[in-house]
């Protein structure tokens, strides 16, 4: 049975023993790469924090006692605007005998989802096992999205494009790592579960689930809301949607890299998203003491501060700490991977915190936090025997799948306790090279592989966290150490491919501002790899073994595929931003003497592409004076042309 995340958190007050504690693990949780510089080191940037000491408020109910007043709202936006940067909808699922699961309810009620987004939400809002799940869980899950939606308004089918992305998406694509980003393809669902004896009901149960559907891959953040939101909605009713949503509304867009303040029902959540910039995303503790003045008014209210796309790695992952490298090895190399577990709560968090394992490349095949017999990808994913399992990362809890599954090379299958082992460390024994049936037949917790790993196991994190459960270190600081040894791990093998790909750049002198941008070399994975033995991981990290078969694996995958691109695109966007500034400070007036006035047409057409290009994309590094000297050479090359055809050209 989980709990809701509220009352997972361990909090810290400010003493002096914690203060001397923090100062002992570097006061470090969360971890980020400088990517704009280019160099092999890694900056850690803390966000492990404490609570504020404040007195909470003794009763909301004031919160619902004016639904409608409407003055609060920002009337430079539509309605809804702001809300839908956070999130899509709210979905209230219950249980009706003779149907089953439905959705009860949509707010706001203009809201469109396809039909089998509404049958795929109703299945997975609520558990799909035979655990019982008596109380409160909380979970989440990630669908597929259908292009088929339905009209809100009069229930018509209508065929549309998929639900359009915010424009404040776009730029927060622009700002976020790859790993966090939204995706159009697919929503994502935290749901709030609780189910408790009522005699009052045939079924002699009741049964409920409110969801926050969304396309932001915010766990921690989702989480934390739904621990505030549904305890009032199951009290008061829809009336606390209405008003959440009201709160949502108002709050700023979802900008990477500074501590945003969003209150809502009488909490104040100051949240961080992690960003691209270093520059951009200063520490915690300076942003959330420089401007109290904009804090001064919810000074009555309680705080919550955290990490919007953080994973609770230790509660999560501990009982596996033996195979954590061995399962980073699968996780880099896109292997079939299924979590099986006893509730939805285990396996959706399993799960993320699998995938947060890589960060900060970003885990580019499917995976479903949790997953049941009525996804529309079920057969899809689960085949025949006889055809090879999908490289995907499924989250499941129906025993059925037991059997179902029983011939994926990667299982791992957990026992109903993990949440409460998270005071200590429980190792489960790795099987291996056994038969499918006999391994299944078991149903012991472990994990059930026949993988031989290319690298040697590093005993160094099983010791350090070893030793923090045996001084009741709190779940925070594991999880941070647990997050940094993977992200120096990731980032030691990122560091010989990043160096490789910077000698595929040209250099800086075959840049010309007259010719078109030179391209990058290609990569040979062969010389590639034969780089390895000499300039490979062992000169950042300590773990030693066949570093060049785990790359030869990786540069199969689509991990690499999205990496590769990314890459490709930013030092396209360098070479094209190169050339530009090259022609903002070429001598225009020389090159004009002796061209054709097709030429200077020509060269015309260009300078405005260029020009128009800089303000379409963000992405692009161009500096406003770089932007400015272009517009000095359009007005020069402009000049040139004679008038009759320089009217023209300006008025088209």
């Amino acid at each position: 049975m989980a709990t809701p995340a509220e009352n997972n958190k361990v909090e810290l007050e400010n003493s002096d023993s914690d203060t001397s504690f923090l100062s002992d693990v570097e006061e470090v949780d969360h971890m980020k790469i400088l990517s704009s510089s280019g160099a092999d080191g890694l900056q850690f940037v803390d966000s492990y924090f404490q609570r504020e000491a404040s007195s909470l408020l003794t009763d909301n109910s004031d919160l619902y006692s004016n639904t409608c007043d409407n003055s609060s709202l920002n009337t430079s936006l539509l309605p809804w605007e702001r809300l839908a940067d956070w999130i899509h909808c709210f979905c209230v699922v219950t249980f009706d005998l003779e149907i089953g699961q439905m959705i009860e309810e949509i707010y706001p009620s203009h809201v469109t989802l396809s039909e089998q987004d509404k049958t795929s939400i109703c299945y997975l809002a609520f558990p799909d096992s035979n655990s019982g799940c008596m109380g409160d869980t909380q979970f989440h899950f990630r669908i597929r999205q259908s292009s088929a939606n339905v009209d809100g308004n009069n229930g018509s089918s209508q065929m549309y494009l998929s639900n359009p992305i915010p424009k404040a998406h776009s730029r927060y694509n622009q700002l976020c790592p790859p790993a966090f980003r939204t995706d159009s393809s697919y929503w994502w669902g935290f749901a709030y579960f609780r189910q408790v004896k009522d005699k009052n009901l045939r079924r002699g149960y009741f049964q409920k689930s409110l969801v926050i559907v969304t396309r932001l891959p915010f766990v921690e953040l989702f989480q934390e809301l739904m621990a505030v939101i549904a305890p009032e909605f199951f009290d008061k009713g829809s009336i606390c949607l209405e008003i959440s949503a009201k709160e949502i509304d108002q709050w700023p867009r979802p900008v990477p890299g500074i501590v945003l303040n969003l209150p809502l029902l009488g909490t104040l959540f100051q949240v961080r998203i992690p960003s691209f910039s270093a520059a951009a995303s200063p520490s915690f503790s300076t942003s959330l003491t420089a401007s109290p003045s904009k804090t001064s008014s919810n000074s009555l209210l309680r705080r919550r501060c955290l990490i919007a796309t953080d994973v609770d790695l230790y509660s999560a992952l501990a009982p596996l700490l033996p195979h954590l490298q061995m399962l980073w090895e699968l996780l880099l190399c896109g292997e079939p991977l299924v979590v099986m577990a006893t509730s939805p709560s285990i396996c959706s968090h399993v799960v993320q915190a699998l995938v947060n394992l890589i960060h900060p490349l970003q885990y580019c095949l499917d995976y479903r936090p949790f997953f049941t017999i009525h996804d529309s990808e079920f057969k899809e994913y689960t085949g025949r025997p006889s055809d090879p399992p999908p490289s995907v990362l499924l989250g499941v809890t129906n025993p059925f799948f037991a059997k179902a599954l029983q011939h994926w090379p990667h299982i791992i299958r957990i026992g109903g306790d993990i949440l409460s082992s998270s005071a200590g460390l429980k190792i489960r024994a790795t099987k291996s090279n056994v038969s499918s049936s006999s391994k299944m037949s078991e149903c012991k917790p472990g994990v059930y592989t026949s993988y031989k790993s290319h690298l040697t196991r590093d005993k160094a994190l099983l010791k350090l966290i070893a030793k923090g459960a045996q001084t009741r270190r709190p779940n925070q600081v594991q999880s941070a150490l647990m997050r940094r040894h993977f992200l120096e791990l990731t980032q030691s093998f990122i560091i010989p491919l990043e160096r490789y790909f910077a000698r595929l750049m040209p250099l800086q002198k075959s840049i010309s501002p007259y010719k078109a941008v030179p391209g990058l070399s290609p990569f040979k994975a062969e010389e590639f790899l034969a780089s390895v033995e000499h300039c490979g991981p062992q000169l950042t990290t300590g773990v030693k073994g066949d570093w060049t078969g785990l790359y030869r694996r990786f540069l199969r995958t689509p991990n690499f595929e999205s990496w590769s691109q990314q890459r490709h695109q930013e030092a396209n966007n360098k070479l094209r931003a190169l050339q530009m500034d090259a022609l903002s400070q070429s001598d225009i007036t020389s090159w004009l003497q002796g061209k054709r006035e097709v030429e200077v047409v020509d060269m015309v057409l260009r300078l405005r592409e260029k020009l128009n290009v800089t303000l379409a994309e963000e992405t692009l590094p161009v500096s406003p004076q770089t932007r400015l000297h272009l517009q000095g050479q359009l007005d020069t090359v402009l000049q040139s042309l004679p008038e009759d055809l320089r009217s023209v050209l300006k008025a088209s």
